[in-house]
């Protein structure tokens, strides 16, 4: 089996060193391409204003200047001699559940695999909190990863389907559970710009979460990372919202209206 291995946090990332070794213990046929630098929150970007650079580190290792879409573009049109059978994702540090999934370039580099038809999977590894000083518990997804991973691929797919697995800010002797979840949605904003003041008295902002603590409803992969579990959930990019299809139809179905000119 031919697997490659993309991430956002950037080819030196230590996920992504975790995520390497979880893929060995299922092929030898290992091939890496991911970001030159950090990528995050970048989702399924794709650089088109600017040339893309590949670094080549090794034989089947690259690091491309750009994100983690143009990263499986390249490997899989360019630089793999093969298409792989499997896309990993990650393992990236902290968790990518709720409306996180929306602008995860973790899980963008999942989607673009499955854009080309191949059984892609994101990873990731909740933390305690997003500081430099927090140390992931990066041997929590390597002992529940390989087993996992394997057991997705002995079942069918449905297309355009994407797994997103979650494991939780916990070592491995404490994780118990493993869930089968849907995405969440948190209840309240998380995200909100910090402003700040430069040395020349110009107005800057970093972006930032609040890190409300709060209930999420019971199934969603927001509820299981609070409980310690590992998350699984089958993800997709259909936005479509079907109920509003059918209100919607009665108002504007058939001949399109016509503007009415002001008296």
């Amino acid at each position: 089996m031919r697997i490659l291995l993309t991430n956002d946090d950037g080819i030196e990332a230590e996920g992504l060193a975790c995520l390497e070794r979880i893929a060995r213990t299922l092929s030898d046929d290992i091939w890496v391409c991911a970001p030159q630098v950090e990528q995050s929150g970048k989702g399924r970007g794709i650089t088109l204003t600017e040339p893309l650079r590949v670094n080549t580190i090794s034989e089947r290792r690259f690091a491309v200047t750009g994100t983690p879409t143009d990263c499986v573009v390249l490997a899989v049109n360019d630089l793999m001699p093969g298409r792989p059978d499997l896309v990993l994702s990650g393992v990236n540090r902290g968790h990518n559940v709720g409306e996180d999934c929306s602008y995860s370039g973790t899980v963008a580099g999942a989607l673009q695999g499955m854009a080309f038809g191949i059984r892609s999977i994101a990873l990731s590894q909740s933390l305690e909190r997003f500081h430099d000083a927090v140390t992931a518990h990066w041997e929590t997804a390597e002992a529940f990863a390989p087993a996992i991973i394997s057991r997705l691929l002995t079942q069918p797919w449905q297309d355009g389907v994407v797994m997103n697995l979650n494991f939780p800010n916990r070592p491995p002797g404490d994780v118990t559970e493993v869930e089968v979840t849907r995405q969440g949605f948190r209840d309240i904003g998380e995200m909100h710009a910090v402003k700040r003041t430069d040395l020349r008295g110009r107005d800057y902002y970093w972006m930032s979460f609040r890190g409300t603590k709060h209930d999420h409803p019971p199934g969603t992969d927001l509820r299981a990372m609070d409980e310690g579990k590992i998350s699984v959930t089958p993800l997709h990019i259909d936005l479509t919202h079907a109920p509003s299809i059918h209100d919607l139809r009665g108002v504007l179905g058939g001949a399109p209206p016509k503007t009415v000119a002001a008296a």
